[in-house]
């Protein structure tokens, strides 16, 4: 451990020069989320907003594979199988941890090297200053287990070019750097051998002066050359028409996307698309983030969260039951029932915008 090293378990916070470190440290779990750790970072950020002598701050995870593969999933398996409200209480500090994220005060450099997924998304992505390598795997893959993109996700993926967020949300297919980049994830490419020497340069230097020693072009992506079909394809009104599109584009790939769909919990398709281009409405981050705590909160009393994650993650048998088990089972009324008013419940945050002001 290095000097100035407050190790508390699973997020080490240290203090060199004038950066603050943030290490997520679950290098087993790839560095998923707890509720302790979420309130640890906000706790570390809150004291540096303070902190004359912290100037940036620096996140990164630990080990080889990642920074953050998302929040924990066996716990909020848990949590929905028994209907408790563990998994309610981490997403509203684990929102508000975002929302601070995103008006931090000081540079905030998010390393987003390796698998960055979900929450990982969510303590990355709306930093100041976001840094992918070639190892960089970004993606909001909640549709394959019977959830909704969250933690800003459906508010980042609403401001990518053209139909880019809506393929990316209802798919959850994994991007690179130049994709992350084309899609306002990322901001800078660095190769990941050169990210320990950009750390150590923040604690001596500006962000501007250090990104200028290590950026560089990263290699080409995938997802500019397909712009034409994903706009045309994903432009539908409904998740049966986006499908019946890209299944008759004649497009070797939309067709592979037709086929991920297929794979998907057509509710939360349904739900995700609907969020998606709500969020486009709704304006600032705060009043995104609010939206999805009431999908999320809906989410733990639906059957294909449970039955998504014992599938991917438990049981690890690849073939969730999901019900309704068909796109044309799920009617109006289901939808619109993740984005009812939670009442007393509700998650308010400070920031842009009155949320009385906001038509839900």
């Amino acid at each position: 451990m290095s000097a100035g090293e407050h190790d508390s378990g699973d997020v080490l916070v240290r203090v060199e020069g004038r950066a603050g470190y943030l290490t997520l440290n679950r290098p087993k779990a790839l560095n998923a989320l707890t509720h302790a750790m979420v309130l640890r970072l906000d706790g570390a950020l809150a004291a540096w907003e303070l902190d004359p002598a912290v100037e940036t701050v620096v996140i990164r995870g630990a080990g080889e594979r990642g920074l953050c593969a998302g929040g924990d999933i066996r716990a909020i398996h848990e949590d929905a199988r028994t209907g408790g409200t563990a998994s309610a209480d981490f997403w509203r500090d684990e929102y508000r941890l975002n929302a601070r994220i995103a008006r931090y005060p000081k540079p905030y450099v998010a390393l987003m090297d390796g698998i960055v997924m979900g929450g990982g998304v969510g303590v990355s992505a709306h930093g100041t200053v976001r840094v992918v390598t070639e190892r960089s795997r970004v993606a909001m893959p909640e549709t394959g287990i019977g959830f909704v993109p969250d933690v800003g996700g459906t508010y980042l993926l609403g401001l990518a070019p053209g139909e880019l967020g809506v393929h990316l949300a209802l798919t959850g297919a994994v991007v690179g750097a130049a994709d992350a980049l084309l899609c306002g994830l990322a901001d800078h490419f660095v190769p990941s051998e050169r990210l320990p020497e950009l750390a150590d340069d923040l604690a001596r230097t500006s962000v501007h002066g250090a990104l200028a020693r290590h950026v560089q072009t990263p290699p080409p992506g995938e997802l500019a050359a397909a712009r034409e079909w994903i706009d045309r394809c994903y432009a539908a009104d409904t998740v049966e028409d986006v499908l019946a599109r890209l299944s008759d584009s004649g497009v070797p790939a939309a067709k592979q996307a037709a086929d991920l769909l297929l794979a998907k919990s057509p509710t939360a398709l349904k739900v995700t698309l609907a969020s998606v281009r709500r969020a486009r409405r709704l304006g600032p981050l705060e009043r995104v983030l609010e939206q999805e705590y009431r999908v999320s909160c809906a989410a733990l009393s639906s059957p294909d969260l449970v039955e998504g994650i014992r599938a991917q993650v438990i049981d690890k048998d690849r073939t969730p039951r999901w019900s309704p088990a068909t796109l044309a089972g799920v009617g109006a009324a289901d939808v619109d029932r993740f984005f009812a008013p939670l009442g007393a419940r509700e998650l308010r945050l400070a920031g842009p915008g009155s949320p009385q002001e906001v038509p839900w």
